[in-house]
C-alpha cells in the first residue's frame, strides 16, 4: 500500500500546543510537511500566554527529524502565522482552524465580554488565519483548509450558546469558501471531532477521556488535507476510530396556498403543520440554487393554477455500468448489432445508457410505494388489476453511465373511465451529486373495477398519443424475444409477479406470464435509434405510447416505423398473430441522422438493410420534389434476400413519392430486382450499378434508360449513409 506523503508541503496548525492540534502537527511533520505550530500558550479559558507549549512540539518533530518552526501569534492576527510560514518555508498549502478557548456560561448571564471572547477566537480568528493564506492559495492554484466545529455547533448543548454559535458559524463559513475556492483547487471541510483535550479534560469522565484519543481523529484531517482527497464542502464528524459525514436535510414541505390570490393563515399552518415537519422524504440541497429553485417552481405552478404540493413519493437509486448492460440485454441488445455495443462493454469507446433505462424507475416507485392507494383511498387496490396504459419519458441531458439519483412522484390526476380508473403519475429524476434533473416522465395506470365513483374523464395533464401517418411504414424492423425474456428483463427492478409467476397471471386472466410493456417498449427505443439515430442514444429526446395488447415471451416484434421531420411514428405489432401491441407511438429525435438496421441475433431473422436508404431517398425527395419531377418515371424495386423476394419498394417520380409496396395506380415504368447486400453496396458507392447489372446481380425491366436518371439520388443517398 502507498503511503501518503507530505513532502513540500507546507501546513500551519493553530492550538498546536497540545490536544488535537499537536498531534495533527506530529502526523504532517511524521509525513514529510514542513509544520507552523502555532500555540498562544493560553489556558482553556484563553487567559495568559507562553511560549512552552509551541516549542516543545516543535522540539519533538525536530527530534523525530521532522521541520517545524514556533508562532505565538494570536489567531486575531492570523496574518502574522502566515508570514511565517511564507519567511520561513517559502509557501502555505494547508491550514487547519484548531484553535479554541471556553467560556461556559447559561444564555441568561452571559455577558458582551463572554460572547465576543468565544466569537473572535474560533469564527473570527479562523477566518483572519484562512483570509492571509487565501491569496497564496489561489496564485498556486492549490490550497486545503480545515474548520474545527462541535458536537455543540451541530446539535446545541446547555451553557454553550457562545460557544455553538461560533461553531456551527464556522460551517456557513466552509460552506462558502468551497463554493468560492472549488475552481481553484482550493477545498475547505469541518472536523467535528469528540476527542480528549485541555477543552474537555475535567467535562468528560475520565475513563471515556482516556479512550478519546486525538490520535484516532489526525488521520482523518489528514486525509482531508492530503491533494489526492477531492473532498469539499462538508462536515466530518470523528471519534473513537468511527468517522462519517453530517448533512443539513430538508422536509419535502407543504405549500400553504393553492394560488397566488390566496393568503395564508394560522389556522392552514396549523392543520398542515403535520405536513411542514414531516421528515419521511427529507433530502439534502447540494446548492442555494436547489434550495430555492424549488420554492420558485412552486410559484410557476401556483400561476398555472395547478396542485402546487407535487412530491408525493421519493426514492433512491444508484447504479452503474452492471445495472445498464442489463437492462441492454432484457431489451434484446446483442453483441451481433454492433451500434449496441456501446449499450453492452463498459470500456467501449462511446459506452452509454439506452435512454429509456430511465422508465424503469416509474413502475419502480409505484410498486414500492403507497402511491396508487393513495390516489384512491376510497377502494383496495388490488396489484393484479393493475396495467400500465401509456408511458412518457422525456430526456433532458446526456445520461451518466453510472449515477445516485433520486426519483419524485407526483399524483398529478385520477380519472374516472367507468369500469376502471386511471391514475396519471409524473416522476421526475434527479442527479443527487449537483441536483440536475436528468428526466421526467408520466405513467398512465389503469385499476380495473376501480372506476364508477363519479369522478371526471379527461385531464389537461394527460399527454396525448399521436397516430401514424396513413401511408406505408417507412422502415421496419423485426425481431424475435426470447422465452426468457420477461425473466432477464425483471430483473432490472420490475418485479411484478404478474410477468413470472403463472399463478398470478392467471389471477389476471391471461394464460401464462406477459412480457413487461416497457421490454417492448425497450426493443422499439432500439430499432428507432438503429434507423433514424445511426444507434446514437443521445439524438434521442422523448417517447410517448400506448400499450394496446399483451405480448407472450417468445414472440417476434415488428417496429414499423413513419418519419415525419425530427418525429419518428411507431407501431409494434406481434408477427405471430398479426396484433398491433404498442400503439400511437412516437419517439422526437434532436436529430436525424440515418443508418442501416442489421441482422438481430433474438429474431432468427433478417432484417431488410436496404429499408433505411430507400427512407433516405424519401427524405431527398421529400426536400427537392422539383427535381424528382424531372425524372417523370415510377420505379419498382424488388428486394430479395437469398434470392427469395422480401420486400418492394416505389420510387413515384412523377408524384413525388417514396413508399413501401407496388405502385398505387399504374405500371412502373421499370422494374429493377437485386439482392438486399447488393442495394447497400451500391447505396454505399461499394458497388458499381452497371457493373452489377453485367454482372447479373442487378435485373431490370422496362425502360432501362430511364434508370440512368436515379444516379443523382443515389449519390445524395451515400452521402447520409
Amino acid at each position: 500500500m502507498q503511503e501518503l506523503r507530505f513532502d513540500g508541503r507546507v501546513v500551519v496548525v493553530t492550538g498546536a500546543g497540545a490536544g488535537l492540534g499537536r498531534t495533527y502537527a506530529l502526523l504532517f511533520a511524521s509525513r514529510g510537511a514542513s509544520v507552523v505550530v502555532n500555540d498562544l500558550g493560553s489556558n482553556r479559558h484563553g487567559d495568559g500566554s507562553n511560549s512552552k507549549s509551541a516549542d516543545t512540539v516543535v522540539q519533538e518533530i525536530r527530534q523525530n527529524g521532522g521541520k517545524a518552526v514556533a508562532n505565538y501569534d494570536s489567531v486575531l492576527d492570523g496574518a502574522k502565522i502566515i508570514k511565517t510560514a511564507i519567511d520561513t518555508f517559502g509557501r502555505i498549502d494547508v491550514v487547519v482552524n484548531n484553535a479554541g478557548i471556553l467560556q461556559d456560561v447559561s444564555f441568561s448571564k452571559m455577558t458582551d465580554a463572554q460572547w465576543d471572547i468565544i466569537h473572535n477566537v474560533h469564527l473570527k480568528g479562523a477566518m483572519k488565519t484562512t483570509q492571509a493564506a487565501w491569496p497564496y492559495f489561489i496564485k498556486q492554484n492549490y490550497g486545503r483548509v480545515i474548520f474545527t466545529s462541535s458536537n455543540s455547533g451541530v446539535y446545541g448543548n446547555f451553557g454553550q450558546s457562545n460557544y455553538s454559535s461560533a461553531k456551527l458559524g464556522l460551517v456557513g463559513l466552509a460552506n462558502t469558501l468551497a463554493i468560492e475556492g472549488s475552481r481553484k483547487n482550493i477545498y475547505t471541510n469541518v472536523i467535528i471531532p469528540t476527542a480528549g483535550s485541555r477543552l474537555t479534560e475535567d467535562i468528560i469522565p475520565p475513563d471515556f477521556f482516556e479512550q478519546l484519543k486525538p490520535e484516532l481523529i489526525a488521520p482523518v484531517v489528514f486525509w482531508l488535507c492530503h491533494e489526492n482527497c477531492t473532498e469539499n464542502g462538508s462536515m466530518i464528524e470523528a471519534a473513537l476510530g468511527w468517522a462519517g459525514k453530517c448533512h443539513i436535510i430538508r422536509s419535502s414541505g407543504y405549500v400553504l396556498r393553492q394560488n397566488l390570490s390566496t393568503n395564508v393563515t394560522p389556522e392552514n399552518v396549523r392543520d398542515n403543520w403535520s405536513k411542514v415537519t414531516d421528515m419521511s422524504s427529507a433530502k439534502r440541497h447540494n446548492s442555494i440554487q436547489e434550495a430555492t429553485g424549488k420554492l420558485f417552481g412552486f410559484l410557476e405552478t401556483m400561476k398555472n393554477g395547478a396542485p402546487s404540493n407535487e412530491v408525493d413519493h421519493i426514492m433512491r437509486n444508484y447504479y452503474n455500468f452492471r445495472d445498464t448492460i442489463l437492462y441492454a440485454l432484457g431489451v434484446g441488445a446483442t453483441l451481433e448489432e454492433p451500434n449496441d455495443m456501446r449499450y453492452l462493454y463498459e470500456n467501449s469507446d462511446n459506452f452509454a445508457v439506452l435512454p429509456t433505462f430511465y422508465v424503469l424507475y416509474g413502475p419502480m416507485g409505484c410498486m414500492t410505494s403507497s402511491i396508487m392507494q393513495d390516489a384512491l383511498p376510497f377502494t383496495d387496490v388490488d396489484p393484479t388489476q393493475i396495467l400500465h396504459g401509456e408511458q412518457y419519458l422525456e430526456i433532458y441531458k446526456q445520461l451518466p453511465t453510472e449515477a445516485m439519483v433520486e426519483t419524485r412522484f407526483k399524483i398529478q390526476d385520477v380519472l374516472d373511465k367507468g369500469k376502471s380508473a386511471v391514475v396519471l403519475i409524473q416522476h421526475d429524476t434527479y442527479d443527487t451529486t449537483n441536483g440536475e434533473k436528468l428526466s421526467t416522465g408520466q405513467i398512465a395506470t389503469f385499476i380495473i373495477g376501480a372506476g364508477n365513483f363519479k369522478g371526471k374523464r379527461t385531464s389537461a395533464f394527460a399527454i396525448p398519443t399521436v397516430d401514424p401517418p396513413t401511408r406505408n411504414p417507412d422502415a421496419t424492423v423485426t425481431q424475435q424475444t426470447n422465452v426468457d425474456q420477461a425473466a432477464l428483463y425483471r430483473l432490472s427492478g420490475d418485479y411484478n409477479p404478474l410477468h413470472i409467476d403463472p399463478d398470478v397471471a392467471a389471477m389476471g386472466r391471461f394464460k401464462k406470464p406477459i412480457l413487461h410493456g416497457l421490454c417492448s417498449l425497450g426493443f422499439s427505443t432500439r430499432h428507432v435509434l438503429q434507423t433514424y439515430a445511426a444507434g446514437d442514444p443521445h439524438l434521442f429526446k422523448s417517447i410517448k405510447m400506448r400499450f394496446a395488447k399483451p405480448v407472450m415471451p417468445g414472440q417476434t416484434l415488428r417496429t414499423d416505423m413513419w418519419r415525419n421531420g425530427n418525429r419518428i411514428h411507431f407501431q409494434t405489432s406481434v408477427i405471430e398473430t398479426g396484433t398491433p401491441v404498442i400503439t400511437g407511438a412516437y419517439i422526437d429525435l434532436l436529430e436525424v441522422k440515418m443508418g442501416i438496421a442489421r441482422t438481430n441475433s433474438c429474431s432468427g431473422k433478417t432484417d431488410i438493410q436496404s429499408d433505411a436508404i430507400f427512407v433516405t431517398i424519401a427524405e431527398k425527395v421529400k426536400q427537392n420534389p422539383d427535381e424528382a419531377k424531372k425524372v417523370n418515371a415510377i420505379f419498382l424495386y424488388n428486394i430479395t434476400v437469398n434470392g427469395k423476394q422480401t420486400s418492394e419498394w416505389t420510387l413515384d417520380l412523377k408524384n413525388g413519392e417514396v413508399y413501401k409496396g407496388k405502385p398505387k395506380s399504374g405500371k412502373a415504368d421499370a422494374t429493377l430486382t437485386i439482392e438486399d447486400k447488393d442495394m447497400v453496396e451500391i447505396a454505399l458507392g461499394k458497388l458499381n450499378p452497371q457493373l452489377a447489372f453485367m454482372r447479373g446481380k442487378l435485373k431490370i425491366t422496362g425502360n432501362i434508360m430511364l434508370t440512368q436518371k436515379l444516379k443523382t439520388l443515389m449519390e445524395a443517398n451515400k452521402s447520409k449513409l
